[in-house]
């Protein structure tokens, strides 16, 4: 089937479901979807912000019949641009793994808030994230607004005569991840499980973890897969995704027996090979999640501290472009 075009919007899968995708799939910019079967409605994920999830519910109302009122919500995971919309549908029955709505009622909206007036003060990872998030979306009035139904593992629901399954996958992007997969239709919601033409983030860990949700991804007998970053797309992409995995444990183990640190060890890692990937700078944090799974110690500070990692992994590779770019 390959990739869907990468357009804003609604992507209609057909048999009442869709895919609401947002380009260009970089930090923050999140896809989510839509089930409709026999009068029943299902939203998988929310997004980042309040109007950025008003917009999305109103495109739905507007061009999906059925979409009037969403019945269900399932968010696949505890990031902010997978559950920060919730509040705007909190009179629906939210599904998320115990795990996902404790990590979820940890957040603080007010912090990314806060980004636009005092990033400056944060030094290099201040600077980041106002980059990648504090500048794009408007997080004012904000209230975590985590599931109201939780599960563990598994969860088999019935949308209108549909049958949708939800596994959790976790730990690996995060510490609990979440697909949704509707079997007659051959479609799977794989949350962040996949960034499809971008550098996954590995929050969590193992990375076995994320290699066998890959392998389960395959197993799967479907067609349409859509990720939680990039354009609709198939099982292909689940294959680079797993190879990405696979390429950066192997070069990451041969840096770390060496003794060489987590961030010259990033620098060291050829990407060549998933070049035109977005957000590049994220194997900073992969490699510093399998320091730690191989036993690394590192103060309770440094994850905190992987943002300005990021940032300055930035500035090395675009000062590396610029001397290569003048030796040619």
């Amino acid at each position: 089937m390959g990739n869907w075009a990468f357009t804003q919007g609604i992507h209609d899968l057909g048999k009442g479901l869709y895919g609401y995708v947002q380009p260009d799939g970089t930090w923050g910019w999140s896809n989510a979807g839509l089930i409709i079967s026999d009068g029943e409605s299902m939203l998988v994920d929310t997004l980042v912000s309040l109007p950025l999830t008003r917009t999305m519910l109103e495109d739905f109302k507007r061009r999906v019949p059925g979409a009037e009122h969403i019945d269900t919500v399932v968010n696949t995971h505890a990031n902010p641009d997978h559950f920060f919309g919730n509040q705007l549908l909190s009179d629906a029955r939210i599904i998320g793994t115990e795990t996902a709505a404790r990590d979820m009622s940890r957040f603080d909206p007010a912090s990314l808030a806060n980004l636009r007036e005092h990033h400056a003060e944060m030094g290099e990872g201040g600077e980041f994230l106002y980059e990648t998030m504090g500048r794009r979306f408007d997080f004012e009035g904000i209230v975590v607004t985590p599931p109201n139904q939780t599960f563990q593992k598994s969860l088999a629901l019935d949308i209108g005569g549909k049958r949708v399954e939800l596994t959790d996958l976790g730990p690996a992007h995060t510490a609990s991840d979440t697909i949704v997969h509707i079997p007659e239709d051959r479609v799977v919601f794989t949350g962040d499980l996949l960034f499809n033409e971008g550098h996954p983030i590995m929050w969590s860990g193992p990375v076995e973890n994320w290699i066998a949700a890959c392998d389960h991804i395959l197993a799967l007998d479907v067609d349409v897969v859509v990720p939680g970053h990039g354009p609709i797309t198939d099982k292909q992409s689940v294959r680079n995704l797993r190879s990405y995995f696979t390429y950066v444990r192997e070069r990451a183990r041969e840096l770390f027996e060496a003794g060489v640190d987590f961030e010259e060890a990033a620098l060291k890692i050829n990407l060549d090979e998933f070049r035109g990937w977005s957000d590049p700078e994220r194997i900073v944090a992969n490699v510093y999640s399998l320091y730690r799974q191989w036993g690394a110690e590192f103060p309770r500070a440094q994850r905190g501290a992987l943002f300005g990692a990021m940032k300055r992994y930035q500035v090395a590779m675009a000062s590396h472009e610029e001397h290569c770019g003048h030796e040619h």
